[in-house]
C-alpha cells in the first residue's frame, strides 16, 4: 500500500463492526499512517471535506456524496458522470478554504491529494486539525515531507489509496468494484497500443520502443514537460511508449525548444488546462507550436501529432486511467 499502512485496531466480523456490549456493535476504529502521521478514524465520517478536485472525484465515485459536508478547488468541470451528486454538495471556496472557513462546515474527516490544501494558509496543518479531532488524510504522492514521496507514481499506489477511502467511509466493497472496472479499463488500453509500441507483445518497459513522446503540460518560452517518475511517464512506460526526457530526474521540469528540437519527440501529448494562463488550453499550444521558429520544425509538429489530454488527467487520480485510454487511442489513430 506504498506508505499507507492500513489496519483496523478493532478486531471485528466480515462486516467491519466488532461486538461490545450485549446486542450493540462497536464502531471500527481505523488507524493509518498517512505521509508520516498517525491517523485515527473513530468511526465511518459523515461530514467530510475535500479539498480539491481529485479528491472530490474519488470520493463522488465512491458514491459519497451524502457524507460531504463541503468541497473545494475545482480546476475542471467534473466528470459528467459525477456531476449529479458534485452538485449536492457545498461549494466552500473556489480555490482552498481558510482555516475558519473550513471549521465553519464542522467536518469530521479532511481529504485532499494536495499538501498545500494543509498549508497554516489554508486548511491549516494536519497536526492542528488532528488537535482539534478532525482526522486529515494526505495522499501519497504529494506529502509534506519529499523524502516521504514515492520515487515513481503507480497505479497500483492510486488503487489503494482508493481502497483507504473506501475503508475509511465503511464501503470497501465499493473500492474493490471501482478498482477492479479500472484494472479492466486498464487492460483494454493497453492492448489497444500494443500493435504501435510492443507492448502486446510483452515490450512494456518503454525503453526500446521507436515511439517517443514528449508531454507537454504549460508555458511557451520555458514550457513545462515531463521527466522521469510522475505519472506521464507512468503512463507511457505502461503503454511501452518511451519518453523523449526519461533521464530528467524530476516529474516536471522546465525545458527549452532547442533542447526539445534536439530529440525530436515522435508524438506531444498536450495538457488542456482551464484556467486560462500562457499556453495552457491545448489549442494555445497548438497555435503556439504552429508559429514559433523553432517548435514549427519538430517532426510531431510538422505531422500534426499531437494527443489531447485534461491537464488534470496528468496528475494521480480517478482520471488517470482515462489519461491512458486517451494516450492509447491517440497512439493508434497516429500510427496504427
Amino acid at each position: 500500500m506504498g506508505s499507507l499502512l492500513l489496519t483496523l485496531a478493532a478486531c471485528g466480523s466480515a462486516s467491519g463492526t466488532s461486538t461490545g456490549a450485549v446486542g450493540q456493535a462497536a464502531p471500527v476504529v481505523t488507524e493509518l499512517t498517512s505521509c508520516g502521521l498517525p491517523l485515527k478514524v473513530a468511526a465511518p465520517p459523515r461530514r467530510a471535506v475535500s479539498m480539491e478536485q481529485n479528491a472530490t472525484e474519488i470520493m463522488l465515485t465512491l458514491g459519497l456524496a451524502d457524507r460531504m459536508a463541503g468541497t473545494a478547488y475545482r480546476t475542471d468541470p467534473v466528470l459528467g458522470e459525477l456531476k449529479a451528486g458534485y452538485d449536492r454538495v457545498p461549494v466552500l471556496a473556489a480555490q482552498y478554504p481558510g482555516r475558519e472557513a473550513l471549521l465553519a462546515a464542522g467536518p469530521d474527516f479532511v481529504y485532499s491529494m494536495r499538501a498545500s490544501a494543509y498549508a497554516p494558509d489554508a486548511g491549516g496543518t494536519r497536526k492542528d486539525l488532528a488537535g482539534l479531532g478532525i482526522p486529515a488524510y494526505l495522499s501519497p504522492n504529494d506529502c509534506e515531507d519529499p523524502g516521504l514521496i514515492p520515487s515513481s507514481v503507480t497505479f497500483d499506489a492510486i488503487f489503494d489509496e482508493i481502497g483507504d477511502i473506501a475503508r475509511i467511509f465503511g464501503v470497501p466493497e465499493r473500492g474493490e468494484s471501482v478498482v477492479a472496472g479500472l484494472r479492466k479499463r486498464l487492460d483494454a488500453a493497453r492492448t489497444t497500443a500494443g500493435n504501435v509500441t510492443g507492448a502486446a507483445s510483452g515490450d512494456a518497459n518503454g525503453a526500446n520502443s521507436d515511439v517517443k513522446l514528449m508531454w507537454y503540460y504549460s508555458g511557451t518560452k520555458t514550457p513545462a514537460i515531463a521527466g522521469r517518475g510522475g505519472l506521464p511517464d507512468t503512463i507511457g512506460t505502461f503503454l511501452g511508449a518511451g519518453n523523449a526526457f526519461s533521464d530528467i530526474d524530476q516529474q516536471w521540469s522546465e525545458g527549452s525548444w532547442e533542447k526539445i528540437a534536439e530529440r525530436d519527440p515522435d508524438v506531444i501529448v498536450l495538457a488542456d488546462l482551464t484556467r486560462g494562463g500562457d499556453g495552457d488550453s491545448a489549442e494555445a499550444k497548438m497555435s503556439f507550436l504552429r508559429s514559433d521558429p523553432v517548435a514549427s520544425r519538430l517532426t510531431a509538429v510538422r505531422k500534426n501529432r499531437f494527443v489531447v489530454v485534461p491537464g488534470s488527467a496528468m496528475d494521480p487520480s480517478i482520471r488517470s486511467v482515462g489519461a491512458v485510454e486517451q494516450v492509447s487511442d491517440g497512439l493508434r489513430d497516429l500510427h496504427g
